[in-house]
């Protein structure tokens, strides 16, 4: 009898541990902060949640090859007729983009999600003078912030065995970032006329996109380990009214975690991501520059790295999430001439209740 009472008081523990790590919630249940709807709730529950991303570029690239500010302003042609190349060569970008987002699920198999967000983009540039040589004139920045586009997603699930799962998800990208944003610039003949700013400066798209989406996460009996793989996308469905539509947008992305406590995880996500060309032309953009070329925009890029989780289990921020990731590119062939990225960081917090 001792020996059995001496075993089971062994046991107990682990026993009690794999129902803990079955039943509450902990750092492992979401994915890194920089995947979208990567997870679903139970009926009748809501979460919030709120995003600062932050992304910095610098450099050009062609393909895969580093260019120079000289080479583009002597050899780039200017699809716009005079000057004959682009005399006006982005040096680096910031954007910033602030988005709050809301989950509801009306039953356990389907949650309603709705996020909007609020961006600032800058953009140095650097002009060259008159139409040939590698005189340079000057510096100048453009800037642009306001509200971007909102989007409305269901998440619906697709099959669910004990600790891993299939959703699926359909949403709607609406326009109500602006497509019209202007700018004082440095022309090559030394005039500053207020101009409609290139692609990549807009906010938002201007059209009605499709936003599918697939997700399998798993994790293991004990909770300490855990992963994803999920396929996202953005179809245009129509050109806006300024005569374009951006390019098409597919990514994949896979992520692994390791949760020594519940109060925390740790990841580290790879994404494969492919963008198209602008179809179409704003005949309000014409400028010897590259982001007002149509053709000069998209590519397909592969970034990695780490992120962190931390979820409070007890005490005044209980059922609190903040997390952190950033991403640096490993792989870039893009339809340049283009500003190339450096690092994306994402710092978000999410609350369910």
């Amino acid at each position: 009898m001792r020996k059995l009472s001496l075993a089971a008081l062994c046991v107990a523990p682990l026993a009690i541990s794999s129902a803990l790590a079955d039943d509450i919630a902990s750092a492992l249940d979401h994915g890194p902060i920089g995947v979208m709807g990567d997870h679903l709730h139970n009926k009748g529950e809501w979460m919030l949640s709120y995003r600062a991303m932050r992304m910095d570029m610098e450099g050009n690239r062609i393909g895969t090859d580093s260019i120079s500010p000289a080479r583009i302003a002597t050899t780039i042609p200017n699809r716009f007729g005079m000057p004959p190349t682009l005399r006006v060569v982005p040096l680096e970008m910031q954007m910033t983009m602030h988005m709050v987002g809301a989950m509801y699920a009306p039953t356990d198999n389907i949650t309603l999600m709705v996020m909007g967000n609020y961006v600032t983009k800058e953009m140095d540039h650097l002009t060259f003078q008159g139409g040939m040589g590698t005189n340079e004139l000057g510096e100048f920045t453009t800037e642009a912030s306001g509200f971007g586009d909102t989007s409305v997603t269901a998440l619906f699930r697709i099959w669910k065995e004990e600790h891993a799962q299939i959703h699926g998800g359909i949403g709607l990208s609406l326009p109500t970032g602006s497509t019209d944003e202007t700018d004082t610039v440095l022309s090559p003949m030394n005039t500053m006329p207020e101009l409609r700013l290139p692609y990549p400066m807009q906010l938002g798209s201007g059209t009605y996109d499709l936003l599918p989406s697939l997700t399998f996460t798993n994790k293991t009996h004990d909770a300490r380990f855990g992963g994803g793989v999920q396929y996202s996308g953005v179809i245009r469905l129509d050109e806006n009214d300024e005569g374009y539509a951006l390019g098409d947008k597919h990514q994949l992305t896979a992520w692994g975690a390791w949760s020594p406590d519940p109060r925390v995880s740790f990841s580290l996500r790879g994404t494969a991501m492919s963008i198209g060309e602008v179809d179409g032309i704003d005949a309000m953009i014409s400028a010897p520059v590259q982001t007002a070329n149509p053709d000069f925009q998209g590519g397909e890029t592969v970034e990695v790295g780490p992120g962190i989780n931390l979820y409070a289990v007890d005490g005044p921020l209980k059922g609190h999430r903040l997390a952190f990731e950033v991403m640096f590119p490993v792989s870039r062939d893009l339809n340049g001439p283009q500003l190339e990225t450096d690092w994306t960081a994402t710092l978000g917090w999410q609350k369910s209740f």
